[in-house]
């Protein structure tokens, strides 16, 4: 049995829901946790932020459900408006993190979400990614040289089908897998006990 994590990097309810992704996965060492980016804002929705106007309403709304951070650096994107949100480029970043450290795929990604929505950093910027390896004790060569590869664009486009594969309509998604038995544990928001309830539901069809 694994976890399948779908969300996208500048989903910020999949912000609100990284400490909750992060406890499960330090509850459960001997479950591997596969990251999967969902592609958000791709195509025709990779526009300038200002175009999204219920974002700062969403934003109070997931800070008041989950007590997630958003930065005054965010915050000042957010005011200015021209930023572009791109969920391609934040999937290369995620897939080149994963790649360096793949055990450590759920934690980097909640770091890449820290680095956007606390520090206002670009996930479209080699200098993001340096900064989110240095920060966590990682190559920072090898993850600024992965993120330029073109396997990142190839995994960002296999990661968005991986999302469509699976069903999965909204982010964040956490699904527990068993060979071809899936589950959702977690859809938007829940709390850790609220998915192990679930998740130990799930295993205990699996023992019977």
């Amino acid at each position: 049995m694994k976890l399948v994590y779908v969300f996208d990097a500048y989903c910020g309810w999949s912000h609100g829901f990284s400490p909750t992704l992060c406890e499960v996965a330090s509850r459960h060492p001997e479950l591997t946790v596969d990251v999967v980016s969902g592609g958000l804002f791709t195509g025709e929705r990779r526009v300038p932020i200002r175009e999204f106007g219920h974002v700062q309403g969403a934003n109070a709304k997931i800070r008041e459900l989950t007590g997630a951070e958003f930065g005054e650096a965010y915050d000042r994107l957010i005011a200015d408006g021209s930023f572009v949100m791109d969920s391609e480029a934040a999937a290369r970043g995620v897939a080149a993190l994963r790649q360096v450290a793949p055990a450590r795929a759920a934690e980097l990604a909640a770091a890449a979400q820290q680095a956007f929505y606390v520090n206002g950093l670009s996930l479209s910027e080699t200098a993001t990614y340096r900064k989110i390896a240095e920060q966590n004790g990682l190559d920072v060569d090898a993850v600024a040289a992965a993120f330029e590869a073109s396997a990142a664009r190839a995994a960002a486009e296999a990661d968005f089908a991986r999302a469509a594969e699976l069903g999965v309509e909204g982010f964040p998604t956490l699904l527990a897998v068993d060979g071809d038995r899936v589950t959702t544990l977690a859809r938007g928001h829940a709390t850790a006990d609220e998915v192990e309830r679930r998740l130990a539901a799930f295993a205990a069809v699996r023992a019977i």
